[in-house]
């Protein structure tokens, strides 16, 4: 089976959530390359176009699977190779985007959403799968705290609280972060930026906190990653994330104001204790093996 991944790569490289699923879809034998986007909005996409349909001849896909909505329209200029698009939660929250990837969800053969909220608004009716991108396990997981804290030199008497994002990301929110761990005494904020795979898993072993308080997600990998650590996470209901947390001890719902994740950080930080987040998300199924799996399944349902 050969699938040709249709992606964005505007931001430099392709998102990390996407080539981790490549990466799961490939060692379970499919053959994937890809056709990378690079411009932005609908015009910059369609300059694609004919790249596009070179790479096709070339690679001769059984299927085309699309990530975010307008990858998914592009893909959808052409109608002999089938489509699926994955949408991960931007293309469905900005009504400006919603309504080309709406035209995508139409003209796409099978449509995959990262959480139900993101199915809700989109209305949509048939032809999708609610499976959230899943985590690399291996590279997440559970590490020595201790010996991690000293390679990165915390103190034993900070209190490390891991943002959800860089602070230049407004949909992250970072201000009100900045504002609720100033709350709290001892606390240290720290933003995920131009960290390593490796480093984030190491970074989230080290934490004493993961904080997420963005203003919107999908299924946000952050979350699902500092399950698979082990690491408490502060965060507000956004996205699947309260779906997800629940049962998850040593983890808090916080509202949107400073005052409430100040006060749920300072209970995690009491507490201090590493959570049972891994087992709730290989219970769930969300490791990559096995969200790559759930996806070579659809593409057999759209290929027969």
């Amino acid at each position: 089976m050969k699938i040709l991944i249709l992606c964005s790569k505007n931001s430099g490289r392709i998102a990390p959530f996407i080539t981790d699923q490549v990466e799961a879809l490939q060692k379970a034998g499919v053959v994937c390359e890809y056709f990378t986007v690079e411009g932005k909005g609908m015009k910059g996409y369609l300059w694609n176009f004919i790249p596009m349909m070179r790479k096709i001849r070339e690679f001769q896909p059984d299927i085309i699977h699309a990530h975010y909505g307008l990858s998914g329209l592009l893909a959808n200029l052409q109608r002999k190779v089938p489509v699926v698009t994955t949408y991960h939660g931007s293309d469905i929250n900005n009504p400006k985007v919603l309504r080309y990837s709406k035209v995508s969800i139409i003209l796409s053969a099978w449509n995959i959403f990262v959480s139900d909220k993101n199915i809700q608004l989109a209305g949509v009716k048939g032809k999708f799968s609610l499976i959230p991108c899943g985590v690399d396990t291996d590279i997440f997981r559970p590490m020595e705290r201790n010996s991690l804290r000293k390679k990165l030199n915390f103190r034993d008497s900070d209190h490390i609280v891991l943002f959800a994002g860089a602070f230049d990301n407004p949909v992250k929110n970072p201000e009100l972060a900045k504002e609720a761990v100033a709350k709290v005494p001892g606390a240290r904020l720290m933003e995920m930026k131009g960290y390593s795979r490796v480093q984030v898993a190491e970074l989230m072993n080290a934490a004493d906190v993961c904080l997420m308080t963005s203003h919107s997600e999908g299924s946000p990998q952050f979350i699902k990653e500092a399950m698979a650590c082990g690491c408490p996470i502060v965060s507000v209901d956004v996205g699947d994330v309260a779906e997800i947390l629940e049962g998850v001890e040593g983890c808090r719902i916080a509202d949107k104001n400073a005052t409430d994740v100040a006060q749920k950080i300072e209970q995690v930080l009491i507490e201090n204790k590493r959570t049972n987040g891994r087992e709730k998300l290989i219970k769930m199924r969300l490791d990559s093996e096995s969200v790559a799996q759930k996806i070579i399944s659809i593409y057999n349902e759209v290929l027969a």
